[in-house]
This record gives C-alpha cells, structure tokens and sequence, in this order.
C-alpha cells in the first residue's frame, strides 16, 4: 500500500491509492489503508461513487475498484506469444480497443516449482493478476479453461431490429446478441463464428462476429458446422503450405529398389490418396514372402518443422460425407506420398514372411523407391475373384491378385485361430451428389477385398511393434484394453435373456465373446447381441506402455500403415528409421521423452474427429429428413432412458428421439434392469431393441437432431425373450405418491425438449 496516507483521505488521495495499487481494492482495503473505522466510511463509500460517475475509476465483477485502463485481480486471458526463452505473454480476453485503447501485456510467470502451464498460442486460462504499470501485468495460472477458442458457431438470424446468433450445438442452451456494429458484413442466414464478448451482468452474452463461413441453406455448409464446432480446420497456415514448395521423390541412394516387385494399391473408388501398396508370392518351401509398402512420410515431415507442428496439432484426418480435413497437405497427401501407379515413390516396407498357418517367422523394414503397378479398387479385386476381371485385373490376375488372395485366407483362418473378435456391423455411407446434397443412405459394401487389405495392414502393424521392441526402441502401441467387469456384468445380466451368458469368475477372452455372437447368429436378435457386447467394450488409444491389442487378440500392435492420415504413424516409423539406421527423419530427443503426452494428444485428436463425423452424418441424416415430416418408418429402439426412447430408423440408420412425454399416458419408470421403460399402470413396456413405428415430428439439419413420435398406443418387446423379473418397476408405484399422476410423471422430463432441438444422441 501507498505510504504517508492522509488521516482523512479526499477523492484524489483515494484516486492515488487505487492507481497505485498493484490489484483492484475493496472498500474494506480502502478503508484499512486510511485507518478509517465505522461511519467515516460512509466519505470513502461517496467519495469511490463520484470517482466512478467521473469515469475514473470502474467497478469489477468482484466489486473492487481500479483504474480504468486497469485489469481485475483475476481475469481469463489468451495467450499471444510465446517467445525463443519460452517466456509466454497474453492479453485480457475482455477489453475494447475502441474504447480503452492497446491492451496491456500480460507475462504468465510460472508457479512456485511447477513451471509454466502447458499452455500454447491462442489457449485461454483464468489467471490471477498483478499490475505493474498500466501497460505490464504479471500473471499466475489458476486453471487452464476447457475451450480454449472462446467463441461458438451458429446461424445469424433478425429479430424484429436486432440480431442475434443461435448456436449449432445441440447443447447450446441460450441464443447470443450480436450488436449490429460487431456483424462484420454478416446477415441474416450466414453462418458464422463469433467470439464472445464481456457481459457483466447482462442477461444475454453477446458475440461479436469474426468469421462468416457459408449460408444456412448451402448443402456443403452442413459438414463446415461440423467442422468448426470441432475446433478443426481445413486451411493450412502459410508457413506450412510454403515448405511443401521445392519437395520432389528422393533417389535410390540409400533405398532398396522395389521396383522390381508388382506391388499394387487397393481403396475404395472415391479415395484421393493412396498410402499403402500390397504384394505377395509363393516360395519354394511353401511359405509366402509378403511386402507391405507405405509411403514414406517421416521423410518430408521433419520433427519440429511447420508441417510437422500442424500435423501433430491436427493428430489425424477427418472424413466428412462431403470432404476430407487432411492432416497434411494436398501437396503430400494427394502427390509425393500418394503411391499414384507409374511413378516413382519413396516408402517405408516389411518385407514379411509367413508359413502356411499364418505364423510370422521373419521380418525386415527397409527404406526403399517403388512404382505401383496399378491402382485398384475393392470392387474391381473382388470381381476379379470371382471369375470376372476387367481389362485392367485380367493381367494382374495370376501375378498379383490370385497370391494376394492365398495369403489373406492364411490370414483370415489365423485370425479366427487366436480369437479375435469378430464384430461385423453394418456402417452407413451417406450418398452426396454433385451439388453437395445428400440423396440416400446405403450400408458400405464388404467384401474380401476388404478383409484382404486389414489383414496384410495388421500384419504389419503387428511387425513394425516387435520391430520396435526388439531394438528396445520407444514405440507408439495402440492398445485395448479388456472389457471393465462392471461393463460386462451389465451385458451378460441382458444376454441371459437370450440364453446366453459371459463365463464369470475368469479373466475373459476375445474368443469367450466370439462363441456368443456364433450362437446369436441365427437368432432374429443377433445384430442386438452384437450391439451388446460392442458397447462393453474399452476404448482403443495410443500408448507408450504396451497392454496388448483384446479386441484383435494380440500381445503387441502399433499403427504403421497410415502416415499420411495419422500422426501415430508417423511416430512410428521416425522410431523405426532411427532405431534401424534408414537415414534422416529419425524420432528426436524430445519426441522420445514425451512420447506419452504426444500420445495422449493423438488419442483426442481421434476422439474430436470420430465425434465430428458422427455429427456431420446426423446434420445430413437430419437435413434429409426433414422433407419427409409426417411420413412413418419402422425403426429399433436403440436406447431407453428416463426421459424418452432413441430410435434408430431402419430404412436409413437415422436417428431420433420420442420424449416420454410423448408416449401414451401413464407413469413410466426406467427400469435398469430390464432395459425398458415400463408403464405402472397399464404394464405397457419399451424394451431396448424392440421394433417400433414411428412418425417423423421434427428433424433440424442445422443442429443434427430430429424428433420422433410413436405410432399407436402399443408397447414393444422383444418376442420370445424372457428377461428376469425386476422389484425396480413394483417398488416404484409403491412408493409412488396418490397425487403424482401420469400426466405429471410424463410432463418433468419433457420439459427438456421445449426448445424443440430435440435431445442428445446415445451412443
């Protein structure tokens, strides 16, 4: 505090204080600082109004005063830079330029012994604060905030003269005013990003718009709402794009030539980018030599470099119905690390041999040039096979396809071997025409083409981590972990119902789990019991720490077959480039000791992308559907909860939800342990899985949700299963009081759904 006070302190005395002050003051440290007790307060109190009214000082959210250009004792800050000493300065997320003039430069200072916070451009955090002139605070990190962009999409709409912007989340619970001054050239319709703005006290936030990134009816916006409610986005900076200038395929120098094998690439139809090349021949003792050729990254993405800091930030590349988010650019994933057929191109490759029961006997990793032989599609291989090739599969037939296939039933029956598990559930392809609009829904085909490709990338993902381990080299695994008992005791009390049950007392196998689904496989219910047991199923991520791959039944798996779509990958192969002397791009220092936090990262990376594909397809699935309001469709319900019943629609793979308030009247409790949602005083029960119709209300393909509505007044079970008896559905309409009706049991959960955007989606 200022020294020399004044025992009876005029405004200008108080000014001096507070400007003073290295943090704002309470009326409390005012009065301390005078030494003023009891009613001579009441001048300090009129004195700080009149200093206020002036305009010279202002009043923060914890009630304390400062100056105006001042900062409050805890404030949510971004961070600008981050200089060459790793010093990193932010400035005050809350400060109007036009009106308070260049914001002050805040330095985060490290915490006692724990260094600075992770923290990186443009992440936000809430800090404690301590000014040292009106332009120079030091700052201490209380927490790093979630979202570290502090801004939210949505679409502009006009409200008789004003604007505001309504989210695109589903979870968004209010709308934001946009000042017509902050609309930056946005109108009615746009789609937008705007950074919120300070509120204090205001009823509403408001935004203000920084981005205008399509129109509310464009087909192609659908997938961009997706996008940057996932914080991805499909621009590179320049630095990025401008050291992909100049690159060109490498000379053999210090690579094997694998020119000389008819190596072959295999994808999909509407695949750009080619990143894995296949072949195998037969050999005199009647094991087989296999070659899993994968471009070679590591050598155009250098550890610390701009294409390396964006593609380790990205972690992975987003598939959209409409548009792929690559983790590199097309200059990389569409040219140099696409093995395009007749051209040269450098590769990582195992070069593998197996005996006929599918056993991995030798293996070799070689940095090495090739020229794909031809670029193929799985329909083309799979029609091949079976007795009709085209001009192009024809000649490739007994050279190339016909091995390829002998080794892939190798393969296939060792899979089934050590139990893998063997979860074949239908995926969804949305259908986009040309304009970007979507005109159908179809399950992907799957044929052996498929499997032959998985087989031979699992293989080699498998050699790349022994690879690894046998040079005591770190190593990026992508485990599984085995299913938690609570998860399984919950599916083997539903799949007793179905005279199946999960052996207890023992630690459980893949193999345990695949007898199962054989005896479900002539029951009308199988895809349910597949369901089933994919739901108690872990999550796979990436480790450092190898626990084994429980859904392929393997000891050691890692990802070495997809650099130019995962960052893991690329890991993978500068360790293995170091570990065995292949020349430059080799893992660095740093990479190796912070292997487990870059893992980590990759691992929600993939988790960000998986849960912005689901959302872009239920946009579409849902902009789709709301032509056909009104219409019916035969459905499953593919999750009960207390609030309402998820449908998903059989025609399409749509999904949806009826509120409970919607369901015929009665009172209705979620019994856990049947799965179902049961009426006490009709007994009229909602089962998981059980068919229902049901009538289209609402679909929004702005915000990804539709709305359902059961047709008729009739329960749905399950035929001919028979579930234990629960007390949960007696015991509750006992204790159930005489006043609280049907009508009231219905109408409290419903009251979630008055924003008609429909509920969240259950996975």
């Amino acid at each position: 505090m200022t020294k020399n006070l004044p025992d009876k302190p005029d405004k200008t005395a108080i000014l001096k204080l507070i400007a003073e002050s290295p943090a704002p003051l309470s009326k409390r440290d005012i009065a301390q600082a005078f030494g003023i007790k009891g009613d001579d307060r009441r001048d300090i109190k009129d004195a700080l109004r009149e200093l206020e009214e002036e305009g010279q000082i202002v009043k923060t959210r914890g009630k304390e005063y400062t100056i105006p250009k001042g900062l409050p004792s805890v404030a949510v800050v971004e961070v600008y830079e981050i200089d060459i000493d790793g010093d990193v300065f932010a400035r005050p997320t809350e400060w109007n330029i036009e009106t308070q003039g260049p914001p002050p430069r805040i330095e985060i200072v490290p915490d006692g012994n724990k260094g600075h916070a992770a923290l990186k451009e443009k992440d936000r955090a809430l800090v404690s604060l301590r000014r040292f002139s009106d332009k120079l605070y030091e700052g201490k990190v209380i927490k790093k905030l979630d979202d570290p962009r502090g801004q939210v999409m949505g679409q502009i709409i006009r409200q008789k003269n004003a604007f505001v912007l309504s989210p695109a989340s589903k979870r968004a619970k209010h709308d934001f005013d946009v000042p017509q001054a902050d609309l930056n050239g946005a109108i009615e319709g746009d789609l937008v990003v705007g950074e919120i703005q300070p509120s204090r006290g205001l009823q509403r936030k408001k935004v203000r718009i920084t981005q205008v990134i399509g129109r509310r009816d464009d087909p192609k916006a659908i997938s961009l709402i997706a996008l940057y409610e996932a914080g991805l986005s499909e621009n590179f900076p320049q630095d990025v794009i401008d050291e992909t200038e100049g690159m060109s395929v490498p000379e053999l120098k210090g690579r094997e030539d694998l020119r000389q094998y008819p190596l072959v690439t295999i994808d999909g139809a509407d695949a750009r980018d080619f990143d894995d090349a296949v072949f195998a021949e037969r050999e005199e003792n009647g094991d087989y030599h296999l070659i899993v050729a994968i471009a070679d990254v590591a050598y155009y993405v250098r550890p610390n470099s701009a294409l390396d800091r964006e593609a380790y930030r990205r972690g992975n590349s987003t598939y959209f119905p409409d548009r792929v988010v690559p983790m590199l650019p097309e200059a990389l994933s569409n040219d140099l690390c696409s093995l395009r057929p007749k051209e040269n191109r450098a590769c990582m490759a195992f070069h593998m041999r197996i005996d006929t029961s599918g056993g991995l006997k030798s293996y070799k990793i070689v940095r090495g040039l090739m020229r794909s032989e031809a670029r193929l599609t799985y329909d083309q291989v799979q029609a091949a096979k079976d007795g009709e090739p085209s001009e192009l599969t024809g000649p490739l037939m007994q050279k190339v396809i016909n091995p390829l296939y002998e080794v892939f039933e190798i393969l296939d029956k060792a899979r089934r071997n050590r139990g893998a598990l063997d979860l074949d559930l239908p995926e969804r392809q949305i259908l986009i025409d040309k304009d970007g609009n979507m005109t159908g829904v179809k399950n992907r085909a799957r044929y052996d083409s498929h499997k032959l490709i998985e087989e031979f990338m699992i293989l080699a993902n498998v050699a790349a981590a022994q690879a690894l381990e046998q040079r005591k080299a770190p190593c990026v695994y992508r485990i599984h972990d085995r299913p938690s008992q609570e998860k399984l005791n919950s599916a083997s009390e539903f799949l007793e119902a179905f005279g199946l049950s999960i052996p207890k007392g023992i630690t459980i196998k893949p193999a345990q789990l695949n007898l199962l689904l054989t005896k479900a496989k002539e029951s009308p219910y199988s895809h349910l019991v597949s369901e089933v047991i994919l739901r108690s199923q872990s999550q796979a991520i990436y480790h450092p720490e190898n626990i084994g791959h429980f859904g392929l039944a393997l000891q050691r798996y890692a990802h070495f077959t997809s650099p130019i779509r995962r960052y893991a990958d690329l890991l993978v192969h500068r360790s293995l480039i170091k570990a065995y002397d292949l020349g430059p791009g080799g893992l660095s220092e740093e990479e190796a000791v912070t292997l487990e936090e870059r893992a980590e990262h990759i691992s929600q990376t993939e988790r960000t992308s998986a849960e912005a594909e689901r959302s872009s397809i239920d946009r579409f699935t849902a902009k789709w559907m709301s032509q056909r309001i009104g219409e019916q469709f035969a459905g499953r319900i593919n999750g009960v909860t207390r609030f309402g019943l998820f449908v998903t629609l059989e025609e399409n793979g749509a999904d949806g939800l009826i509120p409970i308030r919607t369901l015929p009247t009665d009172y209705y409790v979620h019994d856990e342990k049947q799965h179902a949602l049961v009426g006490q005083r009709s007994g009229r029960l909602f089962r998981l899985g059980a068919k229902v119709n049901v009538r289209i209300v609402e679909a929004d393909g702005f915000t990804g949700s539709s709305l359902f509505e059961l047709v008729g007044t009739e329960g749905a079970d399950l035929t001919g299963v028979k579930f234990k008896n629960s007390n949960n559905a007696l015991q509750s309409r006992k204790n159930r009081p005489n006043h609280n009706t049907s009508k009231d049991r219905r109408d409290r959960p419903g009251k979630k759904f008055k924003n008609k955007k429909g509920g969240r989606k259950r996975r």
